[in-house]
């Protein structure tokens, strides 16, 4: 394997693609099927494209990917699919953030950097179907390569079984990949997840993983796969059954309340957001994922 990883990186990122694309069809589905239930005398939703771009400091190319939002839908409220492929060299602050977290050395001399990923973020217009997270990314510097994601389930009304079903689905897609692996990413998507000025989850949990790299490239790749296929499984079920559920203004001020929290996390703890902001990448993308309405008591 060469240091550069050209062929490993552009595999992540078709991958990345592939998923996009597979997430998007299923979505855009599950608008045209709503026809019965609160909302299905709306407009069936799609997603809108647009092309992100990051310029780096002296002008040139540093990457971008694609933008994916759809809004006011049958189903989704908002939910953006965002793939990127991002390039160029880490500023200092960035540096120095990844050299104490990682112990990376060797950044100051040589500080370039690549990642890839897609991220994606649902916002439910029923407040009794729940949002939901995912993103998977592979990132490359000369002195380490890592993959890093999972998801995770944000209900503002709970229901055991679906937290169940999720959890379960994304335990079957981990299986292959070790005995006790799925228990310790859930433990990790219980940590990461996390909001401490709230002393409480975000959500029920997922799994999670960063910094992922056991020095065997294709094993790392085909578990971030997996992960990735685990989703729609995971999740679809889950708001084909609540969709067609009755609510009122009770629900719907819990499920703004509970969005607050989603915002917090994302705006305060968040290591993605955090990164892209810093990177300088598309601020609309970065911050795709916070709900269009939320509110504060």
């Amino acid at each position: 394997m060469s240091n550069d990883m050209i062929n490993e990186k552009a595999r992540a990122a078709a991958w990345f693609t592939s998923l996009r694309d597979s997430i998007v069809i299923a979505f855009e589905a599950l608008e045209d099927s709503h026809d019965t239930g609160p909302f299905s005398d709306q407009t069936a939703g799609r997603f809108e494209i647009s092309e992100t771009k990051r310029t780096a400091e002296d002008g040139s190319d540093a990457g971008g990917g694609l933008m994916s939002v759809m809004r006011g839908g049958r189903v989704f409220e908002k939910v953006g699919v965002n793939i990127s492929e991002v390039y160029g060299t880490l500023g200092t602050r960035a540096q120095t953030a990844m050299a104490a977290r990682k112990g990376i050395e060797g950044m100051q001399e040589d500080p370039r950097f690549w990642a890839s990923g897609i991220s994606l973020v649902a916002h439910m217009q029923n407040p009794h179907a729940p949002a939901v997270h995912m993103n998977t990314r592979m990132f490359w510097t000369p002195h380490a390569w890592w993959f890093g994601g999972g998801s995770d389930l944000n209900p503002c009304i709970e229901y055991d079984a679906d937290t169940a079903h999720f959890h379960r689905t994304q335990e079957q897609h981990l299986a292959p990949h070790g005995d006790g692996l799925y228990a310790e990413l859930k433990d990790w998507a219980d940590e990461y997840f996390y909001i401490p000025h709230r002393n409480r989850a975000r959500g029920v949990g997922g799994i999670f993983m960063d910094d992922r790299n056991t020095g065997n490239w294709e094993a790392d790749f085909a578990l971030t796969q997996d992960i990735g296929r685990a989703f729609l499984p995971a999740f679809l079920p889950l708001v084909e059954k609540r969709r067609l559920l009755d609510f009122g203004s009770a629900e719907k001020d819990r499920q703004l309340v509970h969005r607050g929290l989603y915002a917090e996390y994302n705006l305060v703890y968040d290591r993605g957001t955090k990164f892209g902001l810093e990177t300088g990448h598309d601020a609309n993308a970065v911050l795709m994922s916070l709900p269009p309405m939320a509110k504060w008591i």
